[in-house]
């Protein structure tokens, strides 16, 4: 199956379609797993040994360990099943999405409170605009 084109053009953006789904299946029930307390504590004590009982690929693990929330996206992960890692770290959405966008919390933060990004700017990759 192939990726509408239109949903490749959008920057800055990962479109989690079904080629998506299939792609971090393993990497989105890793971390449904981490609903319960007694797999977030064996995560926590060994985050490779645990990742490893999953049939993830080894940038789906890597992006994990690495806390690379934009490796994990395109790896297949879908940010409401990341939120499972965030909260087992104790990491807040802002605090991602300033991760996610090279944005200082702050920065990030007044933006979304003035509403969110300006619709101004780049809206297409193929068109530069």
């Amino acid at each position: 199956m192939t990726l509408d084109p239109d949903l490749q053009d959008i920057p800055g953006t990962i479109v989690f379609t079904g080629d998506q789904t299939r792609k971090g299946y393993h990497l989105n029930q890793f971390c449904m797993s981490l609903r319960s307390a007694e797999n977030r504590e064996r995560f926590r004590a060994d985050e490779r040994a645990y990742l490893d009982e999953w049939p993830m690929t080894e940038a789906q693990k890597q992006a994990v360990l690495n806390r690379d929330w934009n490796a994990a996206l395109a790896e297949g992960a879908n940010i409401y099943f990341l939120a499972k890692i965030l909260a087992t770290d104790g990491t807040s959405f802002p605090e991602a999405a300033s991760i996610m966008t090279g944005l200082p919390l702050e920065e990030y933060t007044a933006i979304m409170l003035a509403g969110g990004r300006s619709p101004v700017g780049q809206r297409s990759i193929r068109e530069g605009r």
